[in-house]
């Protein structure tokens, strides 16, 4: 029982925060480091290249077409890998060692 109202409440804050995308304008894609919490209708993350520039932020689904490369979950659209996917297989891994 421990366990699920654990993984309730990993759950419930990780949609109550919202998504979260890296947001900038350079041109070098490893210096996007800014964030930003993207607010409604916004529910992916994009990253556009044009002309040695790139540009990333919060899109809604119906803009992903090309030049468009759009994703879902947290900061998503880094160039370095960030596994936000990794950290919550941890953190669970750990919570179901606590728990059994």
């Amino acid at each position: 029982m421990k366990l699920l109202g654990a993984l309730i409440l990993v759950l419930s804050l990780s949609a109550a925060c919202g998504l979260r995308c890296y947001s900038c304008t350079a041109s070098d894609p490893h210096s996007c480091t800014q964030t930003t919490t993207c607010s409604y209708p916004f529910n992916r993350c994009y990253t556009l290249y044009v002309s040695g520039t790139v540009t990333k932020g919060c899109q809604y689904s119906a803009s992903c077409i090309k030049p468009f490369s759009c994703c879902e979950g947290n900061l998503c659209n880094s160039a370095i890998p960030t596994g936000p996917s990794v950290v919550l297989l941890l953190v669970s891994s750990a919570i179901i060692t606590v728990f059994l």
